[in-house]
Parts: C-alpha cells; sequence; structure tokens
C-alpha cells in the first residue's frame, strides 16, 4: 500500500481581483476583513435571443447570448447566510486569500476554510454567472491549516495564468482542513464513532460555498484537487458522490482507505474504498450524466506508479475516464504537482466542466 506522507507546509494564491478585493500590490493586510461579493448586477439577466442570429443580427452575436443566458440559466446567486472573512495572505497581483471558520451544520464538526476568488469574479461581465469550484486539499493531516492556502507554492497565481492561456477555468478555490486533529487521518469519511469528515467535506463545505458565492447548479462546476491523502479524498468523494462532483486531480493519491480508526468497521471501510466504488460506477451506462473524470498524477521520483496504472487499467470502463500525468523528475511533494497540473492535468478537466460566461 502506498503509504500517505506529509507535505511542505504552505502555499498559494493569486490573482488579481477587482472590486472589493482589490488591493495595492505588495500590501501586508492579514486578518483585515475582506469580503466575496460579487458585482452589482445592474444589467437584467441575459436572455436567450428570438431570432436564430441573436437580437443583433450577428451570428457571433447570438451565440454568444445563447451562451449567457444558459449560463445564468445554470448559476446559483448567493445563498446566505454570508461568512465573515479575513485575509489569510496577499498576492503580489492585489488578490486575498480569505479565511473563516465554519460550523458544519450537518456534520457537527466546527473548522476553518480558506477561499480565493479569480479576478473573472469580480468582474461586472460575469454578474449573472457562476463559476466553477476546485475544493483543495492537501497532503498530511491537513491540521489545523490547508497548505493551499499559503503563498509558496503558486496554486492560485498559476491558474490565473493558466485561464489567461486557455488552459484552465477560472476557478474558485476553496481550502478546508482536511482532519480534525493531528492524531489520525480519516480519510475524508464518517468513520463510525469519529468526527463525519465524509459529510464535512462532500456537503457542508459545499454549501457553506453556495452560501457565498455564484456558482453552478449542475455538477459540471465542481471539482477536487489534492496531493497524497487530499488526493485520496478527493478521489474517494467524487466516486462516492457523481451526482455532486464531476472530476478530480488526484495526485499521489493511496487508492484505499487506510486508517487505524476503521478498526472494527470493515462494511463501512469498503463503502469508502475508492476501488470499490469505482468497479460500481463503471458497470452503470456510460451517459454524460453519469461521467466523471479522474486525472492522476505521480512523479517518476516517488512511489506509487505501479499502483495507480493498475487502478487505471482495472477502473477505466464506462463512465470512468481517467488520464495519467507522470511528471519527469517529480517527488511527492506539492510543487510537483503544480507543475503537473500546468503540464496537462487541469486543461483536460476544464475541457469538460462549465465555463463562467460573460453577459455580451
Amino acid at each position: 500500500m502506498n503509504r500517505r506522507r506529509p507535505r511542505p507546509s504552505k502555499a498559494l494564491v493569486a490573482a488579481v481581483a477587482l472590486g472589493s478585493v482589490a488591493l495595492v500590490a505588495g500590501c501586508s493586510c492579514e486578518g483585515e476583513p475582506v469580503s466575496f461579493d460579487g458585482p452589482s448586477a445592474t444589467a437584467a439577466a441575459p436572455s436567450a435571443p428570438s431570432g436564430p442570429s441573436g437580437r443583433s443580427g450577428a451570428r457571433d452575436g447570438g451565440a454568444a447570448s445563447r451562451a449567457a443566458a444558459e449560463a445564468a440559466a445554470k448559476t446559483l446567486m448567493p445563498t446566505g447566510p454570508k461568512a465573515e472573512f479575513t485575509t489569510q495572505n496577499t498576492i503580489e497581483d492585489g488578490t486575498r486569500i480569505g479565511v473563516t471558520t465554519l460550523h458544519g451544520r450537518k456534520s457537527g464538526f466546527t473548522g476553518k476554510v480558506w477561499v480565493w476568488a479569480p479576478k473573472q469574479y469580480f468582474d461586472p461581465a460575469y454578474a449573472h454567472s457562476g463559476f466553477p469550484v476546485l475544493i483543495a486539499l492537501p497532503g498530511g493531516n491537513g491540521y489545523p491549516n490547508n497548505y493551499w492556502m499559503g503563498t509558496d507554492l503558486k496554486l492560485q497565481s498559476s491558474i490565473t495564468r493558466w485561464s489567461q492561456e486557455g488552459k484552465s477555468l477560472p476557478f474558485i478555490v476553496v481550502m478546508p482542513v482536511l482532519n480534525p486533529d493531528d492524531k489520525y487521518y480519516y480519510d475524508g469519511s464518517d468513520i463510525p464513532g469519529q468526527p463525519k469528515m465524509g459529510t464535512w467535506m462532500t456537503e457542508d463545505v459545499p454549501d457553506f460555498v453556495k452560501a457565498n458565492f455564484r456558482t453552478f447548479t449542475s455538477r459540471d462546476g465542481w471539482a477536487f484537487m489534492g496531493s497524497s491523502s487530499g488526493g485520496f479524498v478527493g478521489l474517494k468523494s467524487v466516486l462516492q458522490h457523481p451526482d455532486k462532483f464531476k472530476a478530480v486531480i488526484a495526485s499521489g493519491p493511496d487508492t484505499v482507505p487506510d486508517s487505524p480508526l476503521w478498526a472494527g468497521h470493515a462494511a463501512e471501510q469498503q463503502a469508502n474504498n475508492p476501488e470499490k466504488l469505482a468497479e460500481a460506477l463503471g458497470a452503470k451506462p456510460d451517459t454524460k450524466d453519469n461521467a466523471v473524470y479522474l486525472a492522476f498524477q505521480i512523479g517518476t521520483k516517488e512511489s506509487g506508479t505501479r499502483n495507480l496504472k493498475s487502478f487505471i487499467r482495472n477502473h477505466t470502463k464506462g463512465p470512468v475516464k481517467t488520464r495519467l500525468q507522470v511528471i519527469q523528475d517529480g517527488e511527492h511533494n506539492a510543487r510537483t504537482y503544480v507543475q503537473g497540473m500546468g503540464d496537462g492535468s487541469v486543461q483536460w478537466i476544464s475541457r469538460h466542466m462549465q465555463a463562467p460566461v460573460p453577459t455580451p
């Protein structure tokens, strides 16, 4: 079994933000309040044009109007109640990473969540459009911090650059704590008698995002990414809830649950086993509504390649779509995995997800 190992401690986030989170570059504002309120929607929401070429009579304009109307129809405006965020980190381009404490209504667990929104989110042109969400999970214990909220791994600034290059969607990045303490791995699951970390990750965290951000109503706007133990949780969550999440970038992950807390709960453990979940999903009809996209990543200098190739060989069938990014000279660390995302993984999942669409 590929044992999960702790990762580097911090990470980054970046992107030029407009409106309420715009800052002076280089400003250190840790602890200050920060708002992720979007732009005011002063114009009427877009509606589908009546004619085949749109109201302007231009074919491209009509297509743009239809796309905007379709995106608006799929958009869920923030439901509230609004959370109070404070600045955790500030990026050189002026964007901020916010942090808040979430009291999980369904799981009963309370923990920190860090968030970042791309610059497009604050552009009035996107006032009527939802944005795709990427739930980013760390390796190691992932408690009390999630290292993707730091400023050294460049996840968010890379997403900004990749979106400008057409490689990535402009994701909202959400970074919850992974475990309730630093003693055990909980496998992102509701282990009997333990904090309900499966419910926290797949119910409370998405509900929190929907309360505070413009999102999409369908699973086309929801994905995970994670490294090592976080990669396992993201993989398991997508396979367990394909009706809620469409894709995952799982980097250097285990493919079976191995928390010592499963002792005496074999049936529940197998119900959270990605290998069993992939087998069951793979037997379903290969339809658009069933399809999930599993982007695996592994470095050439780390162990686990044989295990991942075996998983891919055994479970790529029906609606289970897979891709393997082998990162040359890559090691079992977060920097390696950000490189792999830019080399192809983030572009692959982005092609299968819902993009935000500006109003013409």
